[in-house]
């Protein structure tokens, strides 16, 4: 569940960057960025239409790609792609740097967190000169399978 003061926050954000860059604040946007927040997953353009479509909201696909690119140019949301040709995205604004792990059968994205990475990204910047403002890190395999079954406990 989104906080309150992150709601109001974001809200603010999109808002201003809107107001910004002259560009219409529509009751659609703004549904979209709260769907967006109440995530608690990665997500792709495709199913966020339609999971807000089966919320009864009144949205097209265009409208969907297009507040997804305005999300990522105000820093609201990131962008990955985890191998395949399908972008995934995730809400950004007041979440610490994590990492993934990616199941190939499956596609099911896990996150992790390890002090130890951010350890090795502060030495490896001070050592090379380099300032290093973020890093991403993807591991691919394959999660747990169903005892006995050959199937991935994440397949849906």
């Amino acid at each position: 569940m989104i906080k309150p003061e992150t709601k109001k926050e974001v809200n603010r954000i999109f808002s201003k960057y809107l107001d910004d860059h002259s560009l219409r604040k529509t009751r659609e946007r703004f549904a979209m960025l709260d769907e967006v927040y109440s995530l608690n997953d990665h997500f792709d353009a495709d199913s966020l239409f339609l999971q807000m479509k089966n919320k009864k909201h009144t949205i097209s696909r265009a409208t969907i790609y297009n507040t997804i690119d305005l999300l990522l140019n105000c820093d609201l949301i990131t962008k990955h792609q985890f191998g395949k040709n399908l972008a995934k995205y995730e809400k950004s604004f007041e979440y610490k740097q994590h990492d993934h792990l990616i199941c190939e059968d499956c596609s099911h994205i896990f996150e992790f967190c390890d002090p130890r990475l951010q350890q090795i990204q502060s030495m490896m910047g001070e050592l090379l000169k380099f300032k290093v403002t973020h890093h991403s890190l993807n591991l691919y395999g394959k999660c747990t399978m169903l005892a006995g079954t050959g199937n991935c406990q994440y397949r849906k």
